[in-house]
């Protein structure tokens, strides 16, 4: 692969044009991307594929028979992008989500609207029934407020569905959050179209993605698909309120095939769309959470809330104006080399073990360190 950057109008095009090749798996499409490094080297080469890849099908052959034609619609696509903000990010663009590069089946290319970075470090997917109750609405306006003092920075994620997909977004806007909604179509349209106002407002906080050009008509397999982008792009993906079958489960299935972590809130029993998520964390499928704590803690994301504690203090980091001498001597050789033992400190430091505990213990309470498993210190950037 080669390195990521943003790639040349060229480039792009010829990424967009392989996703139009009639006849031609996406598979194999992003198998030979993977393996020759570009769009336009596979064009470049699509005569000696064959004999260059013989594990691969032969029928692509045929399928760029129908090159001109794909080239052609890709142009056009790259215009309509040009002419209304849409980014095309291909999978060598450093803009691309790397969580989601990660994934076997990743899209070739993806089309964006917004102004949300995709590479943010906390990335959390919120996923749910169409159909979900005051119960259900009220577990996620809840963690979302809870979330932001926990995790002050993080993006949301959903598929701007009815129910806990657009409560999700309403209620990350609310709060602060930026909130990108994945859609099952091309960015020309909208559905469902009652959300427009909300897409409207994640233009400016979040973003609109998909996997999907313009004219791509509304269809059932596409929400599908579209599910493995958000389980993709994400570190952890919530279920909120599911019955026995519903789209949700199908993306928390996903996600742990991406060995990415899954949480559900548990619900009722007997309770139709609490059904599917007490079940899922039954079969061990899901962590049970109760809250944003539960959340948090499960991914050790604590030190989030530590450093939004000390922002809030006003402790400067680079200046630590509060800090003795000592701590000083502490905090300056956690920069030099994070994540230290107390003993591999106390010689660097030149401070004995016992007085170095008071040190540290206080340099925790003040948000400035975080003490790891093993008797070891990580500096809280």
């Amino acid at each position: 692969m080669t390195q990521h950057s943003e790639p040349s109008p060229q480039e792009v095009i010829n990424a967009i044009a392989l996703t139009r090749l009639a006849g031609c798996p996406q598979s194999v499409v992003l198998e030979l991307y993977r393996r020759l490094g570009s769009a336009t080297e596979i064009i470049n080469q699509r005569d000696q594929l064959p004999s260059l890849f013989p594990d691969i099908q032969q029928r692509i052959s045929q399928a760029f028979e129908g090159l001109g034609q794909a080239l052609q619609r890709a142009e056009e696509e790259y215009r309509y992008a040009e002419e209304n903000s849409v980014q095309v990010l291909t999978l060598n663009d450093a803009r691309y989500p790397q969580r989601l590069r990660e994934c076997p089946d990743a899209p070739l290319v993806l089309y964006y609207k917004g102004v949300a970075d995709l590479n943010q470090s906390r990335v959390i997917s919120i996923v749910g029934t169409r159909f979900c109750t005051a119960y259900g609405q009220d577990l996620v306006r809840r963690f979302i407020i809870d979330l932001r003092t926990h995790c002050p920075h993080a993006l949301i994620v959903s598929g701007l569905a009815y129910g806990i997909d657009v409560s999700a977004h309403r209620n990350a806007l609310e709060n602060g959050y930026e909130t990108v909604a994945v859609l099952a179509h091309g960015l020309d349209t909208l559905y469902p179209s009652r959300h427009a106002n909300t897409a409207k407002k994640m233009l400016y906080q979040g973003g609109l993605l998909t996997e999907y050009p313009t004219h791509t008509n509304v269809d059932k397999g596409n929400f599908v698909r579209r599910n493995r982008i958000v389980a993709g792009i994400s570190d952890a993906t919530i279920l909120v309120e599911s019955a026995a079958h519903g789209g949700g489960l199908i993306t928390t299935r996903i996600a742990r095939d991406y060995s990415r972590d899954v949480f559900a809130f548990p619900g009722p029993v007997g309770a139709q769309f609490s059904e599917g998520c007490n079940n899922l964390i039954r079969d061990n499928g899901a962590a049970l959470i109760s809250s944003a704590d539960d959340f948090v803690r499960a991914m050790g994301w604590e030190e989030d809330a530590l450093r939004a504690k000390a922002q809030k203090n006003g402790i400067e980091r680079q200046l630590f104006p509060e800090l003795t001498d000592e701590e000083k001597l502490v905090v300056e050789a956690l920069q030099k080399h994070n994540d230290l033992q107390i003993n591999v400190l106390s010689v660097q430091t030149n401070i004995a073990i016992g007085p170095l505990t008071a040190i540290l213990f206080t340099l925790e309470m003040k948000g400035v360190v975080r003490p790891l498993s093993g008797g070891a210190y990580h500096l809280l950037a």
